[in-house]
């Protein structure tokens, strides 16, 4: 009976990636997108993320599928945030991107505003904690900080989103 409860380390099986697939797929694009809101990318992320995988099926034990694919998709969405930041086009930036609207009535779009405020890391550690419900250790595994860092990030992360959004009573 206890064979029954015990994680498999062994790599993992054709069937199992496709398994794989069908349940963690829209977790990582909602994560993905949530971050950098351009679903096209997004889309080609996960499936990057996806490939990776693929690639070392035969290294990558079952029970730590999950972890793998949040941290590749999270490590190929920063190394696309920071290349994209060196070939911005400064001619185009609109003025309107950097103004703060106070007078919303959709608390989702007053939500989303703010998380678009984030910093890269502290969005990410937000949308891993408080939307895909990881905990401070698997958040760390992810994103390779420490539980210490990452709970700072939460904090300063919810502190910004408060001071941001202000008394939800003037929002609605």
């Amino acid at each position: 009976m206890a064979c029954l409860n015990r994680i498999t380390t062994s790599p993992m099986t054709v069937n199992e990636y496709n398994s794989c697939v069908n349940q963690y797929a829209d977790g990582v694009f909602r994560f993905i997108l949530k971050n950098i809101k351009d679903e096209d990318k997004a889309k080609d992320i996960v499936q990057d993320a996806f490939e990776k995988l693929w690639v070392k099926l035969s290294e990558i034990e079952s029970a730590t599928v999950k972890s793998y694919l949040f941290t590749t998709a999270y490590n190929t969405m920063i190394d696309g945030i920071r290349r994209d930041k060196f070939t911005g086009d400064f001619e185009n930036v609109k003025d309107a991107d950097y103004v703060t609207h106070n007078s919303y009535s959709d608390v989702k779009e007053v939500l989303n505003e703010a998380l678009s405020k984030l910093n890269e890391i502290q969005r990410s550690v937000i949308l891993l904690r408080d939307y895909e419900g990881y905990n401070y250790d698997e958040i760390g595994k992810i994103t390779g900080l420490s539980e210490s860092q990452v709970k700072v990030y939460i904090y300063r992360a919810r502190v910004f989103l408060k001071e941001y959004i202000g008394n939800l009573y003037q929002v609605i």
